[in-house]
């Protein structure tokens, strides 16, 4: 059955080939020394010509989806290249603001260390401590250039700590804002005095009495008495004043004026002191 049934379809596409090929034999035998189309030859060209419509049809849409086909691929490529060029503009972009940035820092630490009056290093952050008891850094600069203990460190923004410890080549900084320290201060607009101690994360301006006025956004500033930091350097500045029902004196909170957590490149005050033990 399979055999018959194949057998009759290669007889039926034999026979729809010959047809088709008698139509445009006679098509080219009328057009030969004619110019008037009878009605079999107008069929035949009626067939041929839908036949080529098709075709033609067909050939333009393949071309078209072709073309399309490339074009897409051309665009495809030419938004990888565009998608690189922008990557390594990025790149590039961040490196020049990066390269500002350093300069501007680097810039502000030259004008601090013209100002300073005693001898200074600079020094450059190389870690944190990760202790939980104090808040400290470590720099990449030692006893083997001068540094001693109790030095002060800061920073052109304001005062960063003092050396608390340190090797040949390197000394860890005890930061400013740790519970262990305390600075003597004074409110730049009233020349009120005080003493900061660290919290953490900020100071406390401690030992001003309730009569004196302290008003938000007071300066702190450095007031040179204990003998550690110069006279003037920025401290922070006054984000809340408390007046305690209890005891003679005012609590009262202070914003760093230096930001612990971008701080890279810092100046050693080379002067002694020695850190209370």
């Amino acid at each position: 059955m399979r055999n018959r049934a194949k057998r009759a379809r290669q007889i039926k596409a034999l026979l729809l080939f010959g047809v088709l090929l008698v139509l445009i034999l006679m098509l080219i035998v009328a057009t030969v020394g004619r110019r008037q189309f009878n009605a079999p030859h107008k069929f035949a060209l009626e067939l041929i010509g839908r036949a080529q419509s098709g075709i033609t049809c067909i050939t333009g849409m393949i071309s078209n989806v072709w073309d399309g086909y490339i074009a897409l691929v051309d665009v495809r490529e030419e938004n990888l290249r565009l998608r690189a060029e922008l990557q390594k503009s990025k790149a590039l972009n961040n490196k020049y603001a990066e390269a500002v940035a350093i300069n501007d820092r680097l810039t502000k630490l030259l004008g601090l260390k013209e100002s300073l009056s005693a001898p200074n290093l600079t020094a450059r952050i190389i870690g944190r401590d990760p202790s939980l008891w104090f808040k400290t850094l470590i720099i990449d600069r030692g006893s083997s250039d001068g540094v001693k203990q109790g030095m002060p460190v800061v920073t052109a923004e304001g005062i960063v700590g003092q050396i608390m410890s340190l090797s040949p080549h390197y000394a860890k900084v005890l930061l400013t804002i740790d519970p262990n320290s305390a600075i003597d201060v004074i409110v730049q607009r009233t020349r009120v005095q005080g003493i900061i101690k660290g919290n953490g994360s900020g100071y406390q301006l401690h030992y001003v009495l309730k009569n004196w006025k302290i008003s938000r956004g007071d300066t702190i500033v450095t007031s040179g008495l204990g003998g550690i930091f110069p006279e003037g350097l920025q401290v922070g500045t006054v984000t809340r004043v408390t007046e305690s029902r209890r005891g003679m004196f005012q609590k009262i909170d202070i914003q760093p004026s230096v930001d612990f957590s971008q701080l890279e490149h810092l100046i050693i005050i080379m002067k002694e002191n020695s850190l209370a033990e």
